[in-house]
């Protein structure tokens, strides 16, 4: 029995040493959050944070109100957003979960042991047991490598989440800021109307107005007030869907906004190539690539051990009053007789497929994405253009003929009114324009990946800086 113990000894010594060299995995010290604080600098020049202790939490409420005093910008909403949305802090515990699993699977299983004594009138009998198994040992490489493709992959999607946070605080932001300059013109034209209508009533006092034209009057008046209600109320939902992508609450909640969106640039920078662009700089679907192929090798590791689901290997060390010391060694090997592995490759390869086409979809999908994005970013700054340059001048170039005549007696006061009545639509509708297209752009950098090609923004800005200097 002695000499059958040492190949056995050798195999399970031989695979054991094999599979230390592949690297026993341990925790890394960032928890794989690197992969997350790198995109956010390269994509978004913004400092993402995975908040663990009690210090990390009190750094995040000093940053945020460091940037709390002051009216906030864009780039300031997206940084407290990615400071304190509590569902991105939730996600990135994904990356403790996927982490936790590649150096679960990066270990030795425990060994098992059994004891036994019994005894028969004047025999007795001692039995000790040491089983491992072998299989676990012999599949670790392959294993281990699997779920680190699942680890990297949960980086990629926690990263992925966070430009999402990033592109929904802007998106947020646009919204809260038109909504705050629509109800700051609904103000302004309340007013305007509360005058005319006031001197419409002392004039119908007078006999020198009709009762129809103070009635028309009296409508614009009552328009102006429901506008007036209906865009503080859109205002106010704005600015607390604003408040809940930031994350923030109670004293925090009570920040500024600019009066005005941000201006329409000069010029609009010729992107090319975009669907490219966005097929190597989507983190999403270089997610699904890493579960296809982590599909993929769990479709090979099905496939190897599709026969044998149990592989323990024991050493056995017994002792009898009867026969003396015993030593040796099991086997036990589960029999393929009712199940040959057939149900478990066929779901691997069913895992495999639906990954396969999941990526596929993914990549039809984004480009999809990024033509519709950029088709609705083109025509969303030209037609703020075309109300910057085009709609706002001649209505500005009425009203200043109007008042002219005005002044020279040619014009009524009612035709003031009436002309500042005909502005309204026209103010409006540029400042939804202008909100479009700004929505249109952070659209299309969440449809490339989270940033648009840096080469066209250098253009871009190198054009805009030319076009300000002549």
């Amino acid at each position: 029995m002695r000499p059958c113990l040492f190949p056995v000894a050798r195999t399970v010594a031989m695979s054991v040493a094999v599979t230390l060299l592949a690297g026993c995995t341990a925790f890394s010290k960032d928890g794989g959050f690197g992969t997350v604080s790198s995109v956010a600098s390269e994509r978004l020049g913004k400092d993402a944070v995975l908040i663990k202790t009690e210090d990390d939490r009190n750094a995040v409420a000093q940053r945020t109100q460091e940037l709390l005093s002051a009216p906030l910008g864009m780039d300031e909403v997206v940084q407290i957003a990615l400071l304190n949305n509590r569902g991105l802090q939730a996600s990135y515990g994904e990356l403790g979960i996927a982490e936790a699993d590649l150096v679960q699977a990066g270990r030795l299983p425990n060994p098992g042991f059994s004891f036994s004594r019994t005894r028969g009138s004047d025999d007795l009998s001692i039995s000790r047991t040491f089983t491992l198994g072998m299989l676990r040992v012999l599949t670790m490489p392959l294993t281990t490598r699997i779920e680190s493709r699942r680890f990297e992959q949960a980086r990629l999607q926690a990263a992925n989440a966070m430009l999402e946070v990033a592109a929904d605080a802007r998106r947020a932001y646009i919204r809260a800021v038109a909504a705050k300059q629509s109800a700051t013109y609904a103000e302004q034209v309340k007013g305007s109307a509360e005058a005319s209508t006031e001197l419409a009533r002392r004039m119908q006092q007078a006999g020198n107005f009709s009762q129809l034209d103070y009635a028309r009057e009296q409508a614009f008046y009552a328009d102006a007030m429901a506008q007036v209600a209906r865009a503080r109320q859109q205002s106010a939902s704005a600015r607390e869907k604003l408040t809940r992508v930031m994350g923030l609450w109670g004293s925090q909640a009570q920040y500024a906004l600019p009066e005005l969106l941000p201006d329409l640039p000069a010029t609009r920078p010729e992107l090319q190539d975009l669907e490219t662009f966005a097929m190597q700089n989507r983190l999403d679907i270089q997610a699904a690539k890493l579960q296809t192929q982590s599909a993929a090798s769990s479709l090979g590791l099905s496939k190897a051990t599709r026969f044998i689901n149990v592989l323990d290997v024991g050493y056995q060390n017994n002792f009898t009053t009867s026969d003396g010391r015993e030593q040796g060694y099991e086997i036990s090997v589960e029999i393929p007789l009712f199940d040959w592995g057939s149900a478990k490759v066929a779901r691997a390869e069913a895992i495999y497929m639906q990954s396969a086409n999941r990526l596929a979809g993914t990549a039809i999908n984004a480009r999809s994405e990024v033509r519709e994005a950029y088709s609705t970013y083109v025509s969303g700054y030209a037609l703020a253009k075309h109300y910057r340059d085009e709609v706002v001048p001649i209505r500005k170039t009425i009203s200043d003929e109007l008042l002219l005549r005005y002044n020279g007696m040619l014009a009524s006061v009612f035709e003031l009114l009436a002309d500042s009545r005909d502005q309204v639509g026209a103010v409006n509708s540029a400042i939804d324009a202008l909100k479009d297209y700004w929505l249109a752009q952070t659209d299309l950098q969440q449809a490339v990946g989270g940033r648009l090609p840096m080469t066209a923004l250098a253009a871009s800005s190198t054009q805009s800086e030319e076009s300000k200097g002549q």
